[in-house]
Order: C-alpha cells, then structure tokens, then sequence
C-alpha cells in the first residue's frame, strides 16, 4: 500500500516544452518562391482584368496600360493579399505564431527614428554618387508611372500602393520570412541579411542596374534593423518613409513644387 502513502507520492513527468519550428535553408527558399509567385499571381490578375476591360491587345496598348500609374498601383495594392495569405499557409504548417515567425512586435520609437536617419544617409549618398556619375537621380520608371498617375487623377492610389501595400508585403516577405528561416542556418543573421538583401533587389526587375545597388544597400540597413531590434514594424515604418521620400522627390523632378 506503499502507493497510496504521502510519503511516497507518484512521480509525475513534465513534458518538456515543445520546440517552436522554423523552416530550414531548402524549406525557406522555397516557401519564399511560392510567396514571390502568388504575389506575382495577385498583381498579373489584376493587370489581365484591366487589359480585358480596355478591350484591346495591341502590343502598344498593352504595354501604355501594363506601364500606367494606375495598374501599376492596383496590382501592387493586389499583391499584399496574396502575399499574406502565401505566408499563412507556409507558416501555419510550423508550430509558430504568424506574429512571432515574423517579428510582428510593437516597434519602439527611437530605433525607428534612427532607421529613418541612417537610410536617409544612404539615400543622400547614392544621390550624391549618381550626380557625380552624371546619372540620374530617380529611377525613369518612377517618373513615368508618377506622371502616368498624375494624369489619371490617381495620385493618392499611387503613394497607398507605394508607401504602404509595397512596403507591407516586401518586408514580410524578405526581413520576415525569408531572414527569419536562414538567420536560425549556417548562415547566421550576416548571412540571411545578405542573402535575404539579394533577393529583395532581384524582386525589382523595374529598375536599371545601377540602382540595383541603391536598392541592396537598403536592403542590408534594413536587414540589419530587423536583427538589432526584432521587429518588423521597424523596417515597414523606414521602408514607408523611404518610399514616400522617393515619391516626394519624383513630385519634384517632375516640375511638381
């Protein structure tokens, strides 16, 4: 009767916690390009929707619509959407919170005024770089959609898919889920702010190949924030302001101030 007595109570076992997954190298990348494929998914049905309603599938007119401020702008609002639903479904199959795999926390304030200034430094200097190379400033592609908005009155859609679906849906997708799942490899956060920087820039296929290199510098600053602080709000807010910054100074080359 041994077993009933205080003296000897049953020994009972705590499960040990269970260990929150992340997915790997392999399992990373390629959740990442189905990511990139429904977010191109999203914006492509919208650009067929619009070419369907002109009515018309002349080769010029295709490319004066695809190249409108006004498509361009819905399919960027388009893909977030998708984008978030492509990283639900990849991290619902892990034992980790949405929020937590991608560092949705509360963003303090000082390390997002200071990523604010140390990219607007990076941006006076690749400005500064490209007026002694005598290249231009902005990108031709943002002057053109800009202007391209401005005649469709569409203008305020243009900073919303800009300034906040674009930098949404860019930084979960690469300093969220992408530097999330190689930071915890071999490759350590110096890697994936690398590596996850490297995707980032081939994302914007828009661009010539000089800014390629504006863009991997930002995206390396931003990598850095999101390591430094945990917090993915902190590289949305400064990729907000940076983009907004760019608008403003597309407003201005085109004669706007």
């Amino acid at each position: 009767m041994d077993q009933l007595s205080p003296e000897h109570s049953p020994i009972t076992m705590t499960p040990a916690p269970h260990r929150r997954r992340v997915w790997g190298f392999w399992g990373t990348l390629l959740w990442g390009l189905f990511v990139f494929a429904a977010m191109f998914l999203g914006q492509a049905v919208v650009i067929v929707v619009i070419l369907v309603r002109a009515g018309t599938f002349d080769l010029d007119a295709v490319k004066d619509v695809i190249g409108s401020g006004l498509t361009i702008s819905l399919s960027v609002v388009a893909g977030l959407p998708a984008v978030l639903a492509a990283l639900w479904l990849a991290i619902r199959l892990t034992s980790t919170p949405f929020t937590d795999y991608l560092g949705l926390r509360r963003p303090p304030l000082k390390p997002t005024l200071l990523g604010a200034a140390g990219l607007a430094v990076i941006a006076v200097g690749w400005d500064l770089m490209s007026r002694v190379t005598g290249r231009e400033i902005a990108p031709g592609f943002m002057t053109d959609v800009f202007k391209s908005a401005e005649a469709s009155g569409t203008v305020w859609l243009l900073v919303i898919a800009f300034c906040v679906a674009a930098p949404i849906a860019e930084e979960l997708f690469a300093r969220g889920f992408l530097y999330r799942g190689w930071s915890e490899t071999a490759l350590r956060p110096v890697g994936a702010i690398l590596l996850s920087s490297a995707a980032w820039t081939a994302v914007h296929l828009q661009y010539e190949w000089y800014f390629f290199g504006e863009i991997f510098t930002i995206g390396v600053w931003l990598g850095f924030l999101r390591h430094r602080f945990q917090s993915i709000w902190v590289t949305i807010i400064v990729h907000g302001l940076n983009n907004f910054a760019a608008v403003l100074q597309t407003m201005w080359l085109a004669g706007q101030f």
